[in-house]
């Protein structure tokens, strides 16, 4: 992947006096997009605006049809039914993100074309005409009114032996499972160029259309009840299977391996559970008609995930396109760097500030890194911090962005949806932890930048704060969000009206939406949509597997066998599930997943599902920087320069606080704003002291001088003491602070002889 963002000293019309941040909001290229050109380009702009737009009217109920007064029989009436409007937005994904990203990575030069395997997967289109013309004789057939019926459906009669399921085998199923199969393989080898669509990838966009095209007027029958059944119609495990191998084809394409490979470990699962031993044991096995059959329903990938990418999430990522096209994220860097460039060690605390801003519009931990850890990074560099330091800071700051409110990425709407609390408390439950996240980031950072003795950056390298608070008025959109979200509009709603201030906001820049901005916007948030929906659909495949085969379940046992011994060791055996299932994802996947196994035994431990929820959430964030798989740490490490693993390691040492602040909810509910207002106060004061003294333990730094090996070990025990949240404990590590600054004080115990301040560069 790739980014615009520069540094550079030309004058900017938002900004009196040098300019730090320009491009933070240009989209990032990836390695394997294509970049079109004429009427290709014309196309999937088409198509990425009509998506996107098509969402935006569909969550506000909007009728095309009422709308523009043409009275057409298939325009789309909305509010859609559920499974049909999911069914689209996943189809719609999967046919744009074939389109647009290659099955390999582009190499500078293009390689040359390979015309015969061009000319191979023309061939494909055969067996996809046939399924298409079988598929269109099914609507007809299902639309005659010539079906049976059944409590008002009408009954897809395909039993075995009958001729609509042999026509579903032999001129639906089979033919659409060879063009997908064999469109999946060709692309592995076919070259086209960039700029121009490959065979392989039109095949398996038609794929993906056709599988909707089947399962909507399907799902309409009374054959709905059926799946998950023995006696599901053998055509919907047929499009299950093709729908599921293209989902995780995207995936592949769009978000790498990992994820791909622990979803194939449970489709594993699914057909071996049976020959297993202990918990992982169920007693018949699932045959395949069976299983696909019930993936492809709202207990797997049109599921919770789906659920929320189809909403919120989309939602999101069409204001976040919105604020980009109004160069919203330019201004939030450049505020940073005005309010703290000038603290020592001045851009690791710019991308501590500017990391929590853009993660309220920036849906993953990795991009986050990308967009502000291009310019941050290098800084931190040039000021002194070493660079696996660097790429570390910038990891740690912007997998916070995931926990910040209001939008906290995408893993509150999950979460939301799983549990059935109101999204605003999740929101308010989420503000002091998110504050003791991003403080002992701080407090790391700082004593990091003390420990070298580095300065902050001058008044002529930084903007100017005071013209800079001029232009605050772009943070109405966000000011908007959360006034509507705490007035008791929907989030839908709330959203949309943001939306629509980033537009009258940018009336107010040099920036000025009109019309071909605003398309422009919801053509970038189609584009911007496809990753996260094919996780999301990707992470439904292993709910699914979760539900069906009750292995969650079985987890939720075995943590109350194991708190039986220790509530504690349950807790931790917990957090090592999520971090594990998470390592790898994005967090959306690794909270949907964890939240499935774990969540549910946690519960049943009698913890409140708000902090059961919140304590998976918390290690599936983390897991960004988790060694040895930290998504978020090699994205720094390919800014840096550094070693990805070194940065890793480094990124879960600055970020070690946010490995003890579920622990600290646990104990102590005030921290998610559970109790009364002394409580929370107190709480949050004696937390920010702790995870103070944690990071100046960690760090060897404490009261201005470099810290003896007992003296860092005994302020790691007075945080947890702290951290606790009992009176008895809160003196306890009281007395034990007084007692370390004395002895620090008056005796200045010598540092270890192997503690180096700068570190190798």
């Amino acid at each position: 992947m790739t980014d615009s963002t520069k540094i550079t000293a030309e004058a900017d019309p938002l900004i009196d006096g040098p300019v730090l941040a320009q491009g933070v909001d240009e989209e990032p290229v990836e390695r394997n997009r294509r970049l079109f050109a004429g009427g290709p380009l014309i196309f999937i702009a088409t198509f990425a605006t009509l998506y996107a737009a098509f969402h935006m009217l569909a969550l506000n109920g909007v009728s095309i049809r009422s709308w523009t007064g043409v009275n057409l029989p298939y325009l789309p009436q909305f509010p859609m039914e559920t499974w049909n409007f999911r069914i689209v937005h996943i189809s719609g994904a999967l046919a744009l993100g074939f389109l647009l990203f290659a099955a390999r990575l582009f190499r500078d030069e293009d390689a040359p074309a390979t015309p015969l395997l061009s000319k191979a997967g023309y061939l494909l289109l055969i067996p996809v005409a046939i399924a298409l013309w079988t598929v269109v004789s099914f609507i007809l057939l299902v639309n005659s009114g010539d079906l049976p019926q059944m409590s008002g459906l009408a009954t897809w009669a395909a039993f075995p032996g009958t001729e609509i399921y042999q026509r579903e085998i032999t001129w639906f199923g089979i033919p659409l499972l060879i063009a997908t199969g064999g469109a999946i393989a060709l692309g592995w080898f076919e070259n086209a160029p960039r700029k121009g669509f490959a065979t392989s990838d039109v095949v398996l966009a038609l794929c993906a259309v056709l599988v909707a095209l089947y399962l909507i007027p399907i799902y309409s029958t009374a054959a709905r009840n059926s799946v998950g059944t023995s006696f599901v119609p053998i055509g919907v495990a047929f499009a299950a299977t093709a729908g599921t191998a293209l989902i995780l084809e995207l995936t592949r394409r769009v978000a790498g391996l990992a994820l791909v490979i622990i979803t194939g470990v449970f489709l594993v699962y699914t057909f071996t559970a049976h020959l297993l031993p202990g918990i992982l044991a169920v007693q018949t096995p699932y045959d395949w008609k069976r299983f696909f059959g019930f993936v492809y329903t709202d207990a797997g990938i049109l599921g919770p995930t789906t659920a929320v990418s189809s909403t919120y999430i989309i939602l999101f990522i069409i204001f976040a396109a919105f604020l980009q096209a109004s160069k919203v994220g330019d201004y939030f860097v450049n505020f940073a760097f005005a309010a703290a460039g000038r603290a020592r060690g001045g851009p690791a605390k710019v991308a501590i500030f500017a990391s929590g801003l853009m993660g309220m519009i920036n849906g993953t931990s990795a991009g986050n890194v990308v967009a502000t850890g291009s310019l941050t990074i290098p800084l931190m560099k040039k000021v002194g911090y070493h660079k696996k330091t660097a790429g570390a800071i910038e990891a740690a700051a912007s997998t916070g962005g995931q926990i910040m409110p209001p939008i906290m990425g995408a893993g509150a709407f999950i979460m939301a949806e799983i549990t059935g609390i109101p999204y605003t408390d999740i929101a308010i439950a989420a503000i002091i932890p998110a504050v003791l996240y991003f403080a002992s980031i701080y407090f790391m950072v700082d004593l990091e930048a003390a420990k070298l003795g580095m300065r902050g950056m001058r008044d002529d390298e930084l903007p100017v704060l005071k013209k800079m608070l001029r232009q605050v008025y772009l943070f109405i959109p966000i000011i908007i969000l959360i006034a509507a979200l705490f007035m008791g509009y929907s989030v839908i709603r709330a959203g949309t009206l943001a939306t629509v201030a980033a537009v009258v906001v940018s009336w107010l820049t040099p920036h000025r939406m009109n019309i071909a901005s605003i398309l422009k916007a919801f053509e970038l948030a189609g584009i911007m949509s496809i990753q996260i929906i094919a996780v999301c659909a990707c992470a439904g495949i292993i709910v699914g597997v979760i539900s069906l085969t009750g292995v969650g379940a079985r987890f939720s046992s075995m943590l109350l066998g194991i708190a039986e011994a220790s509530q504690l060791l349950a807790l931790f055996f917990a957090m090592c599930i999520a971090i594990l299932l998470g390592m790898g994802m994005p967090t959306t996947a690794a909270y949907a997943v964890a939240a499935s196994v774990v969540a549910p035994g946690l519960v049943n431990l009698g913890i409140p599902p708000l902090t059961a929820h919140f304590f998976v959430f918390y290690f599936a964030v983390v897991s960004a920087i988790t060694p040895p798989v930290a998504l978020a740490s090699y994205a720094a490490a390919g800014i840096s320069g550094a070693n990805p693993m070194e940065t890793s390691v480094a990124s879960f040492k600055i970020g070690i606080s946010a490995f003890v602040v579920p622990f600290m909810f646990f104990y102590n509910s005030a921290i998610l704003m559970d109790g009364t207002w002394f409580e929370i106060i107190r709480a949050t004061i004696t937390a920010l002291i702790g995870v103070f003294l944690l990071s100046a333990g960690v760090q060897g730094w404490f009261i201005g001088s470099r810290a003896a090996w007992f003296i860092r070990a005994a302020l790691v025990v007075a945080a947890l003491f702290m951290i606790a949240g009992s009176w008895t404990t809160d003196a306890i590590g009281l007395v034990a602070v007084v007692a370390i600054y004395f002895v620090q004080k008056l005796f200045q115990p010598p540092a270890d002889a192997g503690f180096d301040v700068r570190g190798a560069d």
